[in-house]
């Protein structure tokens, strides 16, 4: 597992962001396919989406390399334009990776490598957010605890389960059969409008993320932020462990890395009896904490 804690602050600027991180691959891989970041004012958490055994990308690369690159041109494109919004920088860091295949790749494949993406960019006096697919932002602003969460890829892997439920069993459906029926259609959605959106290679998706503005003084000011890949996330949302309020309390009393020790356990635990998709899952939590330097 990889962490690290890092504070941030502009010469001159209040409220110091303290930053601490975590991430860790799935339990028996070696590669992780999530990536946390800093530029400066700028937090992040990608989480690059698995190709299944078996499947085609169109890519001679994979995720790993993928939420590398695109990590590396999201700080490019805000070292470039501090002042642009986040989707616009999103979307030329998308179109940058676009050239780093080198013309060696089938971009318009429906499995070509994509990622999650959560945004954090302090302002001195507020902060912006983006968050596309799902890896949500949990914010601690004016007393009250709410989540970003981009809900249409699980509306649209809900509505994928439907289908193929539809589909009669028998030896020319067996269960293989249907996992390759739903990821041909999952496949299909990405990057559609009555589907999902993530970052791909196509830029437009940019345009589709959830953004917007917290304030960093007054009644409303923001007090902590973590970023999660859903690895982490399915501390709340798939093993009911916490809630959001107490998500936040554990990672600031015991750091990133004690949400990902829970979520291990149950994994280990707990997987069989939820029927998860993935029993195991790569894991990142960025904890933000806002306020004035000491």
């Amino acid at each position: 597992m990889s962490s690290a804690v890092e504070p941030v602050r502009a010469v001159g600027r209040a409220p110091l962001m303290r930053v601490r991180s975590a991430s860790a691959a799935a339990p028996g891989r070696d590669v992780n396919e999530d990536v946390v970041f800093r530029f400066g004012p700028l937090v992040g958490v990608l989480d690059g989406a698995t190709v299944p055994e078996g499947f085609d990308t169109g890519c001679v690369h994979g995720p790993e390399w993928y939420v590398r690159h695109l990590a590396a041109r999201i700080g490019l494109a805000e070292a470039a334009r501090p002042t642009a919004s986040l989707m616009s920088n999103l979307a030329a860091a998308i179109l940058a990776v676009r050239a780093d295949h080198d013309g060696k790749c089938d971009l318009d494949h429906p499995g070509t490598p994509s990622s999650t993406v959560c945004l954090l960019r302090e302002g001195g006096d507020q902060v912006d957010y983006l968050v596309l697919c799902d890896s949500p932002l949990v914010l601690d602003a004016g007393g009250r605890v709410s989540v970003v969460s981009d809900d249409r890829l699980d509306r649209a892997m809900t509505e994928l389960r439907e289908t193929v439920a539809m589909v009669p069993a028998g030896a020319a459906a067996d269960r293989a059969t249907r996992f390759r029926q739903a990821v041909g259609l999952q496949r299909e959605r990405m990057n559609r409008t009555h589907g999902y959106w993530v970052a791909a290679a196509d830029p437009d998706a940019a345009y589709h993320a959830l953004t917007g503005t917290v304030p960093l003084r007054g009644p409303g000011a923001l007090r902590r932020a973590a970023l999660l890949s859903d690895g982490a996330s399915s501390a709340v949302e798939q093993f009911g462990l916490l809630d959001w309020p107490g998500l936040l309390d554990l990672v600031a009393a015991e750091g990133p890395g004690a949400l990902i020790d829970r979520v291990r356990t149950a994994e280990r635990d707990l997987s069989d009896r939820l029927r998860r998709h993935k029993r195991v899952d790569d894991a990142s939590v960025v904890l933000c904490e806002f306020g004035p330097d000491r």
